[in-house]
């Protein structure tokens, strides 16, 4: 099963100069705990974004760039999201980022796991919005919690259409 992971804004916003736009403990904790021993799916963009542009430690990364000559080390590298579907047949993966890469995705995801922040900070780059989406429906949602003024949930969001292959 794919999956789609992210801490949202309330116009969707994810990133901002290619950094996250929030940096709430639990959320990176949520995702840590997620993602491990699990392998995540990201872009290029997403990978250079983490710290010394390494990879996530415990997990089987798969990058995907259209650039041919593209290397990551501690990664594998893929050119198309079929490409990155075959490799990882019937795995559970997670898609952590970024916008472009979430979208290729979507129709391939089950779910979307979304932390959902009450803030709207200026963003660049945005995870498409599965509250206006038919076929997406919000399954399950937290409790708020507050840190520094923030308030968040974790939303469950899944796809209600045939999934695409």
């Amino acid at each position: 099963m794919i999956t789609a992971i992210a801490a949202v804004s309330e116009n969707w916003g994810i990133g901002k100069n290619n950094d996250l736009l929030f940096n709430i403990p639990e959320d990176k904790k949520f995702f840590r705990r997620t993602t491990l021993n699990h392998t995540v799916i990201m872009g290029r963009k997403t990978l250079e974004s983490l710290p010394n542009g390494k990879p996530f430690k415990d997990r089987r990364n798969i990058i995907l760039s259209r650039d041919t000559n593209f290397c990551a080390e501690g990664a594998e590298v893929c050119h198309s999201v079929n490409e990155v579907l075959n490799l990882i047949k019937n795995e559970d993966a997670f898609v952590v980022g970024g916008g472009e890469i979430y979208r290729a995705f979507l129709p391939c995801c089950a779910a979307a796991l979304i932390t959902k922040v009450c803030a709207e900070p200026t963003a660049d780059v945005f995870f498409p919005n599965l509250d206006g989406a038919a076929n997406w429906k919000l399954s399950e949602q937290s409790e708020e919690f507050v840190y520094e003024n923030l308030r968040y949930s974790f939303c469950t969001y899944e796809n209600h259409r045939d999934i695409e292959f």
